[in-house]
């Protein structure tokens, strides 16, 4: 299924853990946290699933953050058992064609679930970041590119960022701060590279700053874009 297992990594690598599962009405979305969890927690990083894939997914995306809270969040539809989404999308001929009222749903669902995440741990948006893997990847970029004052930044990890985004866009002095990594297989099947050059494009047209590179691979996050993520990342996180 495409989006269910995005991590060439070898099982070495593994150092932490998910969480069980939370579900609760103070929060928009379910989700767990990586184990093990900070007892005081600075900053904050949110990981979004592809479609099709489950929240467990990017579990070994995060290692070596420390006093990071890791959340995995799971997408609000089911496509099957362990099976969930973003918003539905079928790939044709003329490229991804999107339910647009879903994709939308989500972005304003993942902002307030991001803002409930601060509020209970008290964590500032500036050391919070989200990112994901193909759509949620896509979801990573709709929020941070049309509500900078939550995020410091965001990871498009084989992804794309929508068109259909651009009503909701924050102006360019709203995006001055927001930094972003770009980061995509050059035989991508799913999503061609093409929409990484669309990205890196359109981010520069606006003015954020953002990293953006390309692996020999295929749909999916090899451990050198893990690496580079991360290198990007933690600085970040840890930033004064």
């Amino acid at each position: 299924m495409f989006g269910a297992s995005p991590l060439e990594m070898k099982a070495h690598t593994m150092t932490t853990t998910p969480g069980p599962l939370h579900t609760s009405p103070d929060f928009a979305l379910p989700f767990r946290v990586l184990q093990p969890q900070p007892a005081h927690p600075t900053a904050l990083l949110v990981l979004l699933h592809g479609v099709g894939g489950s929240e467990t997914n990017l579990a070994d995306l995060a290692t070596d953050l420390p006093h990071t809270l890791v959340v995995l969040a799971r997408g609000p539809l089911t496509l099957g058992p362990g099976q969930f989404a973003w918003f539905r999308v079928a790939f044709t001929a003329a490229g991804p064609r999107i339910d647009a009222r879903e994709a939308e749903h989500s972005r304003q669902t993942l902002i307030r679930f991001v803002t409930q995440l601060q509020q209970v741990h008290g964590i500032a948006p500036q050391r919070t970041v989200v990112a994901g893997f193909s759509q949620g990847g896509i979801l990573s970029a709709s929020v941070a590119l049309s509500a900078p004052e939550h995020v410091a930044g965001f990871g498009l990890l084989s992804g794309r960022i929508l068109p259909e985004l651009e009503p909701h866009l924050a102006s360019p002095a709203q995006l001055a701060g927001l930094q972003a990594f770009v980061g995509h297989g050059e035989q991508d099947s799913k999503l061609p590279v093409a929409w990484a050059e669309r990205s890196n494009q359109w981010l520069t047209q606006l003015g954020v700053a953002h990293q953006n590179r390309r692996y020999p691979i295929d749909h999916s996050i090899s451990t050198e874009m893990q690496a580079d993520f991360l290198a990007w990342l933690r600085p970040l996180l840890a930033a004064d």
